[in-house]
């Protein structure tokens, strides 16, 4: 019996309430002044609520590994990344409410700029504006491609994303994105043999789109991450035999929620917006995910103090969070991303639970280091749920 199959067979329907508030990029490293992030930003909310939470650090994936936002969150939710990979272009797609249907090949966008000899400058195209990313869509939507029908959809920032839909195509592709300025875009190659179609399908997409943005600035060229086609997951409701809600302002993240079987709502412009909502919804629902995206965008900026102040930010939400009284209050990351490295990274992430029934621990502050030393130690991902359901008393006890 795996996890979901126990957690599907001991969930008992209640009337307490659980929030989970995921702060994207939460981990960090020390920086030139020997501090993380988190240790340097004022977090007087957060470090009250970690002294009377049990605390620990998440571990999302696996020892070693860099976790992707979508296996970052899905463990989060309860299931195991390695188990179901879900690609970005899902996750964009649906995040933005397209109708992706079975069979659909997806993929996560990224407006970039290129030099004359085609070495990108900057992946994300100087961060344009989503007006003139809806504008580029716009350019490349009546690319066609032979047996398929072509979707260019403009998300957010410099972010579109990129659907196909037809017979027989497969996903078990690789990205254009190296991931790094100073490379060249790389040609879709197939993992398998019957996604060879499918692979020279999006090679003839890339190369029209090339075409059609040369003399843009500074968006002039495309690269595709996370091409996937739609997976079968079980909802939260049938595994967790809950009512859950997402309230998320960026589109991936609502995606995510989607994916997850959750009522997603649009937390509208910054956290503050997103508890006033959650609040709205509270009667509604009994599981709320909030999702907090500001930290993340500053570590892959490298902006140190950027990252500190929003933290801060999160920070001065969490009494209106608290003022909700949910009977589980938790406060994670999908990953870390420390500024010093400009990306996500392999550590694990501060974690605390709030509940009534719970162990004390000596941690004061919400701290990689002061985490390290709490009650809970170093768990896997998947194990925040299922204390979750513990804590709120939503969990039948195991046999005789």
């Amino acid at each position: 019996m795996n996890n979901l199959e126990l957690m599907r067979e001991l969930s008992v329907k209640t009337p307490s309430k659980i929030v989970m508030v995921v702060a994207d990029g939460l981990g960090g490293l020390p920086g030139p002044d020997g501090v993380t992030e988190l240790e340097a930003a004022n977090l007087p909310n957060l470090d009250q609520l970690a002294a009377e939470s049990v605390c620990g650090l998440v571990q999302h994936v696996a020892t070693a590994i860099t976790p992707g936002s979508g296996p970052g969150h899905l463990a989060l939710f309860g299931y195991d990344p390695l188990e179901f990979d879900i690609g970005r272009g899902v996750l964009e797609a649906l995040g933005i409410d397209f109708e992706l249907r079975m069979g659909d090949l997806a993929a996560r966008g990224n407006f970039c700029s290129v030099d004359d000899d085609g070495v990108i400058t900057d992946r994300r195209a100087g961060r344009i504006a989503t007006a003139v990313n809806a504008e580029l869509c716009k350019l490349l939507r009546d690319i066609t491609l032979d047996g398929v029908e072509v979707f260019v959809l403009p998300v957010e920032g410099y972010r579109f994303c990129l659907v196909l839909r037809g017979p027989g195509l497969q996903d078990g592709l690789t990205e254009t994105d190296p991931q790094r300025e100073g490379m060249k875009s790389m040609p879709v190659q197939a993992r398998r043999p019957e996604a060879e179609r499918s692979a020279a399908l999006v090679n003839q997409w890339v190369a029209k789109a090339a075409e059609r943005l040369k003399g843009q600035t500074p968006a002039n060229m495309v690269l595709l991450r996370g091409l996937a086609t739609r997976p079968n997951i079980p909802a939260m409701s049938e595994v967790f035999n809950l009512n859950p809600a997402g309230v998320a302002i960026y589109p991936m993240y609502r995606g995510l929620a989607t994916l997850a079987g959750m009522k997603v709502y649009h937390g509208g412009h910054d956290i503050h917006e997103e508890v006033a909502l959650t609040k709205t919804l509270w009667n509604d629902h009994d599981f709320f995910f909030v999702h907090f995206k500001n930290a993340d965008s500053a570590g892959e900026d490298g902006d140190f103090a950027r990252k500190a102040k929003a933290l801060e930010l999160l920070d001065s939400a969490i009494p209106a969070i608290r003022d909700l009284k949910p009977d589980v209050l938790m406060v994670t990351g999908d990953h870390a991303t420390p500024s010093i490295l400009k990306a996500h990274s392999w550590h694990p992430v501060p974690f605390l639970l709030n509940a009534q029934w719970r162990y004390p621990d000596d941690v004061r502050q919400f701290t990689e280091r002061a985490c390290r030393a709490g009650e809970f130690g170093r768990i896997p991902g998947t194990d925040v749920m299922p204390l979750a359901m513990a804590h709120a008393m939503k969990l039948a006890k195991y046999g005789a």
